[in-house]
């Protein structure tokens, strides 16, 4: 590996770690990167989730850091997360890529609308007293069942589920999010380990990169509080709704 490779890989994945973790769609930018430096998609979908995994540890330190943290909670949600992805991937072999983009791109429509309607008076850097929603678990299921199906922007559907569901801040909702992302990605790297998909050298440039992003992120999202990450939600999901509709 050359030191360009290096330099590009980490600063590709700060970029992509900031974004993750107060909105979703960073590996739009990592998956690119990893592919212009001669990986094929597969070998590449597995390098990124050494990155992705080791940035959401990196968030998660960093938002406990800030005591900012409900694991309990956190786990509970990635649990339920797990059966819905195992059928998302037995579905995802009977869907073309022109379909995964369509869906995805109107199903972030739906998401930055319901952004616009949120319920007013959410706590700042508390979490919720009030009862988390009924569907709270079945929405994580199909949260999962989306993240095995489709994957790419599953951060953002996350998101809008337990901000509407769970109903505790965006701050807070950022906090859950990196834990069950990274519970749920742990089997997946496995299986890439297994069938040899994964560049460790571009793996761990890459993964620096993400976690330095990851953990400046966090901060900065704990200090700004909800009106900032919805701000940086927003943009960053109408920027992946055009790319995906082809606009740019």
């Amino acid at each position: 590996m050359e030191l360009w490779q290096i330099a590009l890989l980490f600063g590709v994945g700060s970029m992509a770690g900031m974004i993750n973790v107060l909105a979703g769609g960073g590996s739009s930018l990592t998956l690119p990167a990893l592919i212009f430096l001669g990986l094929d998609s597969a070998l590449a979908n597995g390098t990124n989730r050494v990155a992705i995994i080791i940035q959401n540890i990196f968030a998660t330190a960093s938002f406990k850091q800030q005591q900012v943290s409900d694991f309990n909670l956190s786990f509970m949600l990635a649990l339920w997360t797990l059966p819905g992805a195992i059928l998302g991937a037995i579905m995802a072999v009977r869907i073309s890529d022109e379909w995964f983009q369509t869906i995805l791109a109107f199903v972030l429509i739906g998401v930055i609308i319901s952004m616009f309607f949120s319920p007013a008076g959410k706590k700042q850097l508390t979490d919720s007293d009030e009862k988390p929603s009924w569907l709270l678990h079945p929405a994580m299921l199909g949260v999962g069942f989306y993240g095995g199906f489709i994957q790419v922007g599953v951060g953002f559907l996350i998101m809008a589920s337990l901000f509407h569901l769970l109903r505790t801040s965006l701050v807070y909702v950022n906090m859950h999010k990196v834990l069950i992302v990274l519970i749920y990605t742990i089997p997946a790297l496995a299986i890439f380990i297994w069938n040899d998909k994964v560049d460790w050298f571009f793996g761990l440039s890459l993964a620096a990169g993400n976690a330095f992003g990851a953990w400046w992120a966090a901060r900065f999202a704990v200090k700004s509080g909800d009106k900032i990450v919805r701000y940086v939600l927003i943009v960053a999901i109408v920027i992946m709704i055009l790319k995906l509709l082809n606009v740019f």
